[in-house]
Protein backbone atom coordinates (compact mmCIF):
# COMPACT_ATOMS: atom_id res chain seq x y z
CA UNK A 1 0.00 0.00 0.00
CA UNK A 2 1.50 3.44 -0.72
CA UNK A 3 1.87 6.15 1.91
CA UNK A 4 -0.03 9.44 1.83
CA UNK A 5 3.43 11.07 1.98
CA UNK A 6 5.33 9.33 -0.74
CA UNK A 7 2.32 10.06 -2.67
CA UNK A 8 2.61 13.83 -1.82
CA UNK A 9 6.08 13.35 -2.64
CA UNK A 10 5.82 11.98 -5.77
CA UNK A 11 2.95 13.82 -7.49
CA UNK A 12 3.25 17.60 -5.44
CA UNK A 13 6.38 18.45 -7.76
CA UNK A 14 4.09 17.34 -10.59
CA UNK A 15 1.52 19.43 -10.26
CA UNK A 16 3.30 22.29 -9.11
CA UNK A 17 5.65 21.96 -12.10
CA UNK A 18 2.62 22.38 -14.30
CA UNK A 19 1.62 25.62 -12.36
CA UNK A 20 -1.03 24.64 -9.92
CA UNK A 21 -1.47 24.30 -6.44
CA UNK A 22 -1.07 21.53 -4.79
CA UNK A 23 -3.54 21.07 -2.54
CA UNK A 24 -2.99 17.46 -1.55
CA UNK A 25 -4.60 14.23 -1.74
CA UNK A 26 -6.78 11.63 -0.48
CA UNK A 27 -6.12 7.83 -1.03
CA UNK A 28 -8.97 5.15 0.01
CA UNK A 29 -7.51 1.85 -0.35
CA UNK A 30 -10.14 -0.55 -1.70
CA UNK A 31 -10.01 -4.75 -2.07
CA UNK A 32 -11.48 -3.73 -5.35
CA UNK A 33 -10.41 0.06 -6.99
CA UNK A 34 -9.16 2.32 -4.63
CA UNK A 35 -9.23 5.87 -5.17
CA UNK A 36 -6.77 8.85 -5.40
CA UNK A 37 -7.97 11.91 -5.63
CA UNK A 38 -5.57 14.79 -6.19
CA UNK A 39 -6.99 18.27 -5.02
CA UNK A 40 -5.30 21.33 -7.70
CA UNK A 41 -5.77 25.02 -7.50
CA UNK A 42 -4.48 27.99 -9.14
CA UNK A 43 -5.41 31.88 -8.63
CA UNK A 44 -7.31 32.05 -11.65
CA UNK A 45 -9.36 29.30 -10.80
CA UNK A 46 -9.50 25.27 -12.47
CA UNK A 47 -11.50 24.68 -15.49
CA UNK A 48 -12.09 20.85 -16.54
CA UNK A 49 -9.32 21.28 -19.17
CA UNK A 50 -6.84 21.93 -16.02
CA UNK A 51 -8.23 19.01 -14.36
CA UNK A 52 -7.21 17.10 -17.62
CA UNK A 53 -4.05 18.46 -18.30
CA UNK A 54 -2.43 17.27 -14.74
CA UNK A 55 -4.72 14.21 -15.10
CA UNK A 56 -2.45 13.06 -18.05
CA UNK A 57 0.43 14.27 -16.21
CA UNK A 58 -0.02 12.20 -13.09
CA UNK A 59 -1.29 9.23 -14.75
CA UNK A 60 2.07 8.96 -16.57
CA UNK A 61 4.46 9.78 -13.69
CA UNK A 62 2.25 7.19 -11.46
CA UNK A 63 2.69 4.52 -14.30
CA UNK A 64 6.51 5.07 -13.86
CA UNK A 65 6.70 5.14 -10.52
CA UNK A 66 4.12 2.61 -9.81
CA UNK A 67 3.58 3.49 -6.01
CA UNK A 68 -0.19 1.69 -5.78
CA UNK A 69 0.39 -1.60 -6.94
CA UNK A 70 -3.78 -2.89 -6.82
CA UNK A 71 -6.27 -0.60 -9.52
CA UNK A 72 -7.26 2.47 -8.63
CA UNK A 73 -9.07 5.25 -10.15
CA UNK A 74 -7.45 8.81 -10.31
CA UNK A 75 -9.66 11.75 -9.90
CA UNK A 76 -8.24 15.33 -10.23
CA UNK A 77 -9.92 18.09 -8.92
CA UNK A 78 -10.29 21.68 -8.00
CA UNK A 79 -10.88 21.79 -3.79
CA UNK A 80 -14.78 23.54 -4.22
CA UNK A 81 -16.24 25.30 -1.65
CA UNK A 82 -15.87 22.75 1.06
CA UNK A 83 -12.12 22.78 0.55
CA UNK A 84 -10.36 19.97 2.40
CA UNK A 85 -7.59 20.89 5.00
CA UNK A 86 -4.49 18.64 4.61
CA UNK A 87 -1.29 21.08 6.40
CA UNK A 88 -0.68 23.48 8.88
CA UNK A 89 -0.11 26.34 6.12
CA UNK A 90 -3.90 25.11 5.23
CA UNK A 91 -5.71 25.82 8.45
CA UNK A 92 -3.59 29.27 8.95
CA UNK A 93 -4.35 30.70 5.70
CA UNK A 94 -8.17 29.78 6.35
CA UNK A 95 -8.12 31.17 10.61
CA UNK A 96 -12.23 33.15 11.33
CA UNK A 97 -13.59 30.40 8.65
CA UNK A 98 -16.45 27.69 10.08
CA UNK A 99 -14.42 24.23 9.23
CA UNK A 100 -15.17 20.93 9.91
CA UNK A 101 -13.26 18.36 11.06
CA UNK A 102 -12.91 14.32 11.50
CA UNK A 103 -10.77 12.83 13.81
CA UNK A 104 -9.26 9.74 13.43
CA UNK A 105 -9.75 8.87 17.77
CA UNK A 106 -12.42 10.28 19.71
CA UNK A 107 -11.68 13.80 21.88
CA UNK A 108 -13.47 14.25 24.61
CA UNK A 109 -15.61 11.56 23.58
CA UNK A 110 -16.62 12.55 20.35
CA UNK A 111 -15.08 12.33 16.60
CA UNK A 112 -16.23 14.98 14.65
CA UNK A 113 -16.23 18.90 15.10
CA UNK A 114 -17.65 22.21 13.61
CA UNK A 115 -16.57 25.58 14.63
CA UNK A 116 -14.89 28.73 13.72
CA UNK A 117 -11.10 28.52 13.62
CA UNK A 118 -9.86 30.60 15.80
CA UNK A 119 -5.69 30.05 16.27
CA UNK A 120 -3.73 27.48 13.81
CA UNK A 121 0.27 26.72 14.25
CA UNK A 122 2.56 23.85 12.83
CA UNK A 123 0.84 21.50 15.57
CA UNK A 124 -2.76 22.58 16.77
CA UNK A 125 -5.58 24.32 15.37
CA UNK A 126 -8.45 25.92 18.21
CA UNK A 127 -11.90 26.07 17.22
CA UNK A 128 -14.53 27.92 18.94
CA UNK A 129 -17.54 25.68 19.39
CA UNK A 130 -20.77 26.71 21.12
CA UNK A 131 -18.60 29.56 22.78
CA UNK A 132 -15.89 27.96 24.43
CA UNK A 133 -12.52 26.90 22.92
CA UNK A 134 -10.93 24.00 21.68
CA UNK A 135 -7.53 22.70 21.01
CA UNK A 136 -7.05 20.00 18.46
CA UNK A 137 -4.00 18.28 17.02
CA UNK A 138 -3.87 18.62 13.36
CA UNK A 139 -2.04 15.28 13.75
CA UNK A 140 -5.02 14.13 15.21
CA UNK A 141 -7.36 15.15 12.07
CA UNK A 142 -8.19 12.54 9.79
CA UNK A 143 -9.73 14.97 7.64
CA UNK A 144 -10.97 18.39 7.91
CA UNK A 145 -13.02 20.85 5.13
CA UNK A 146 -14.13 24.22 5.02
CA UNK A 147 -17.76 24.28 5.66
CA UNK A 148 -19.52 26.07 2.89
Amino acid sequence: MAGIAKLNNILAPVVEGLGFEFVGLEYKPSSHQSLLRVFIDHENGINVDDCAAVSRQVSAVMDVEDPIKSEYTLEVSSPGLARPLFIPEHYQRFLGEKIKCKLRMPFNGRRKFTGKLLKADDKNITLSIDNESVEIFIDDIEKANIVA
